[in-house]
């Protein structure tokens, strides 16, 4: 190739040729119908007069760049600096462009000036390729290549991107040297670096060395502050830009109304509307749908529903983030009726209600969302599955979990994260497939306090009490540092098991050797520990000495204890203090006449009835739960509702027919 070093005469290039006009009139179709300006559009004072240079501002395709660049080479037009430098903007920074090809026109040039060394930078940036954007300014830095402010701008994105703290000290130490610390685009640059990397003591360093601010000096000062839970830093810094004479933008109020959501105050939250408001601050969707986010996160559903109301234009985000809101608060039938209503839904609409759903005891409703976002050909997030998999174990679904598993980790369309296999070990467990929990716990090759507090509370719930202390004893000796939420897993352990010897000394243990304070669940579990191995008058007395309130969970253990062992009186004192915490709770009622009944107090069978008529307290019908064909089907006592409740008892009779003939047959071989 020619050499690259004639300039372009005033700005005005006039290559008419015969070729060039019949390019242009066989390329109309070229334009755009977009208004945004597309990125490699740099601004520029050129006045661009030749016809296939005025094509190429309208391309939209590397198929059509090539046809263009064809035509450049055979004209010559190629060997000139711009043509050529608008060439390499396409196909670096256009959102059809190929970096490939960038990079094979690149290494073509004798002499490469600022700009293309700048436009390689970036290309490979915005290509989520930083690290090889790093490798042409460090080629710049060897072959003393001249630079501008711009390219340590694009290369401290690059920086950014990478997420690494030398390199960027390497390039602000080049920006020292070559005195570029005065500049205030470089100076927002440095800010806006450290600010990603969470280095915000550096930030603010540049930031208060910076002799002249403008509006994005405060607002990535600002931004950084509150994308790493700095809000009280960021709103005093907000303050202070109010007192400057730099005017927040839209952009600056974003960050500034997300750290009011971090913080959780109404109050601010409110005040800095109404400065939106007062300022005239246009307001985008972007902004008006972080008005609406900071709202929710404030639990001020109205305030959020107005502003929805008075947004001029809405998109995907502004909906999810009130069907968000409402499923928040359990105000499903709103978040369902805006679900439906949407003009259009992401993977976020739909994880927003499935998780409404599942969070608000309400799991069939999920799943049957979870079946109908998958026939609409979405794939679900991973925090969308986590709720489907909670759903699948309230009901005990596991075919669902399953074919979740095959279909999505199985085949690798998800990584399996530590959140997911979490999930899964959860589901499994509540499911009662105790062992496919146990594989996927051994199988994670990261594991958190979580995943440990699931496998011990899966052994538990099963009755596998040495496993789950086995358990627990390889957590701690993995230096893990147990929760609340361990020594419930552990205590229920010991229960199952009858390990009272153990139970009190884990109990004991808790303070001393981890520094946690039992709470109200933990007493439950030692009370039923001690109920269920006839340890009656200790449990009693450890419930009287309980520091705080007696739960309905710990009076319960002990009601349930004394149906176990008869303790007619004892039961007496625990009903009434779970009927004085709940009076409508059937099954207080139900359990005590019974243990009466059994005592043979019938003066006391009675008294309970009539306290029940008395206080209209009807016994909770019982219920059934069963899956067959990947479909949950639920029955109450002497339920005639399914439509297959007539083949269903006759079945029954036939089982119980064949029950009795075979106990008479066993008898009759006694």
């Amino acid at each position: 190739m020619k050499t690259l070093a004639r300039r372009v005469r005033k700005h005005q290039i006039c290559f008419s040729t015969v070729r060039s006009r019949t390019l242009l009139q066989s390329c109309k179709n070229f334009s755009s119908t977009s208004s945004k300006k597309p990125e490699w559009k740099s601004q520029t004072k050129v006045i661009i007069t030749n016809p296939v240079l005025l094509v190429m501002e309208s391309c939209t395709s590397m198929f059509q760049l090539k046809q263009i660049q064809a035509q450049m080479t055979r004209t010559g037009l190629i060997t000139h600096t711009f043509p050529l430098s608008r060439v390499l903007a396409f196909c670096a920074l256009s959102d059809s462009g190929d970096m490939s090809h960038a990079d094979l026109l690149f290494n073509r040039i004798e002499n490469p000036n600022t700009y293309m060394w700048n436009t390689m930078i970036r290309g490979y940036s915005r290509a989520r390729m930083p690290a090889v954007g790093l490798s042409f300014f460090f080629r710049m830095v060897h072959e003393s290549v001249e630079m501008d402010s711009r390219s340590f701008v694009f290369v401290l994105k690059a920086c950014g991107q990478l997420f690494r703290d030398f390199e960027g000290k390497f390039v602000h130490c080049r920006i020292w040297k070559m005195g570029f610390d005065s500049d205030t685009l470089v100076q927002n640059g440095l800010i806006h670096f450290y600010g990603v990397i969470g280095r915000l003591s550096s930030a603010r360093k540049v930031f208060e060395e910076m002799t002249c601010r403008d509006v994005f000096s405060w607002t990535s000062m600002i931004d950084a502050y509150t994308t790493h839970n700095c809000v009280n830093e960021a709103l005093e810094l907000f303050k202070s830009m109010l007192m400057s004479d730099v005017e927040p933008n839209e952009v600056t109020m974003v960050a500034v109304i997300a750290a009011c959501s971090q913080k959780g105050s109404l109050e601010i939250g409110k005040s800095i509307h109404e400065y939106i408001k007062m300022k005239k601050v246009t307001c985008s969707i972007n902004l008006m749908n972080a008005i609406s986010d900071m709202y929710v996160k404030c639990g001020c559903l109205s305030a959020a529903r107005e502003n929805f109301n008075n947004m001029k234009a809405r998109d995907v985000f502004s909906w999810t983030t009130m069907v968000n809101g409402y499923a928040k608060f359990g105000e499903l039938d709103d978040a369902r009726k805006l679900f439906d209503e949407m003009p259009e839904r992401n993977e976020v609409s739909w994880n927003a209600m499935i998780a409404g759903y599942s969070q608000n005891n309400q799991p069939k409703e999920a799943i049957v969302l979870f079946h109908e976002m998958v026939e609409a050909g979405l794939i679900p997030m991973e925090s969308t599955l986590v709720c489907v998999l909670s759903a699948c174990g309230q009901l005990g679904y596991s075919e669902l979990g399953q074919w979740i598993y095959y279909y999505y980790m199985d085949h690798q369309r998800i990584k399996p994260s530590v959140i997911l296999s979490n999930a899964f070990v959860d589901m499994y467990a509540k499911c009662g497939i105790l062992g496919a929990a146990a594989k996927i716990f051994s199988e994670m090759s990261e594991r958190n306090l979580v995943s440990w507090n699931s496998i011990i509370a899966a052994y538990a719930s099963h009755g596998h009490s040495k496993e789950a202390i086995a358990v627990f004893r390889e957590m701690t000796s993995a230096g893990v540092k147990p929760d609340d939420i361990t020594f419930v897993g552990v205590l229920s352990a010991c229960t199952h098991g009858g390990l009272v010897t153990e139970g009190r000394d884990y109990f004991e243990n808790m303070e001393r050797n981890f520094g946690l304070v039992p709470k109200g669940e933990h007493y439950a579990c030692l009370i039923d520990l001690l109920g269920r191995t006839g340890f009656l008058e200790e449990a009693y007395e450890l419930i009287m000495k309980m520091p705080m309130e007696p739960s309905e969970a710990a009076w319960g253990a002990l009601l349930n204890a004394c149906s176990m062992h008869g303790n007619v009186e004892l039961a007496k004192v625990a009903a009434t203090r779970l009927l004085s915490l709940d009076p409508e709770d059937s099954g207080v009622y139900v359990l005590l006449a019974n243990i009466c009944a059994n005592g043979r107090r019938w003066g006391d069978v009675r008294m309970v009835r009539s306290m029940m008529r008395e206080r209209g307290v009807k016994k909770t019908p019982g219920c059934s739960l069963i899956e067959v064909e990947g479909k949950v089907h639920e029955f109450f006592v002497a339920d005639k509702s399914h439509p297959l409740s007539k083949e269903i008892y006759e079945a029954l009779s036939e089982i119980t027919l064949l029950s009795k003939l075979e106990t008479m047959y066993q008898t009759l071989l006694i």
